[in-house]
């Protein structure tokens, strides 16, 4: 049930993304790289379910982008790259499965798009693609973190908290359900309160039992 939510929402995810990137992103004519949105939708939804999602995740995005026009490169090129970055990034999935800040998840992207620019030229490297050297390779290296970072806090944070929703198991729903938690306690303790008052109220109403027997057997004796 889990592959199959898992699947239920990569799917529209990574080709809502591929539309994005083929019409729009990639038209905007900005200088150096093109800002990837399939590389930050497989990191979002890698960090929420671990690396062998990841990589599966990451081996379809990028075989999609590998065969949607205009592709310019083999097939398989950009697949075996985001494979690899989706499994990468799948290892940094926290084990509480909560992010304490911002700072990680930018980080990751800054890795992410650092090296799949590196491994995609040294992949192009190997089968004679030298278009990373006539453009600058430098210049690729910054543009690409900078255009991805400047675009993550505005799809990573939603996508993560989607596949959370999606996923459905005991983790996410203590994090969603936090005050559930708390609640819990909370109810926890009142039980104890309720209890303690219960508990004093039967300790007043024998103490006036007692005090009640006392003062009959102390008429009797008056008598």
């Amino acid at each position: 049930m889990k592959r199959f939510n898992r699947m239920l929402l990569a799917t529209p995810l990574v080709i809502v993304a591929l539309v994005i990137q083929v019409t729009v992103l990639a038209r905007l004519q900005l200088p150096g790289a093109v800002p990837d949105l399939i590389l930050l939708v497989v990191l979002a939804l890698a960090l929420v379910y671990g690396h062998t999602s990841g990589a599966l995740i990451g081996f379809g995005a990028g075989l999609l982008t590998d065969l949607a026009p205009p592709a310019d490169h083999a097939v398989g090129r950009y697949a075996l790259v985001l494979c690899l970055i989706g499994y990468c990034a799948g290892l940094l999935k926290p084990e509480n499965g909560r992010l304490n800040s911002a700072t990680g998840p930018m980080a990751v992207v800054v890795g992410a798009a650092i090296g799949s620019t590196l491994l995609y030229a040294g992949v192009g490297a190997l089968v004679g693609d030298t278009a990373a050297r006539h453009v600058g390779l430098g210049s690729l290296l910054f543009t690409a973190a900078l255009y991805d970072l400047l675009l993550a806090p505005f799809t990573v944070p939603v996508i993560m908290a989607l596949a959370r929703r999606a996923e459905s198991d005991p983790l996410a729903e203590s994090q969603s359900g936090g005050g559930d938690v708390s609640g819990g306690w909370t109810s926890f303790g009142t039980g104890l309160r309720i209890g303690g008052q219960r508990g004093g109220a039967l300790r007043v109403k024998a103490a006036k039992s007692r005090a009640s027997r006392a003062g009959r057997i102390k008429g009797i004796k008056r008598l």
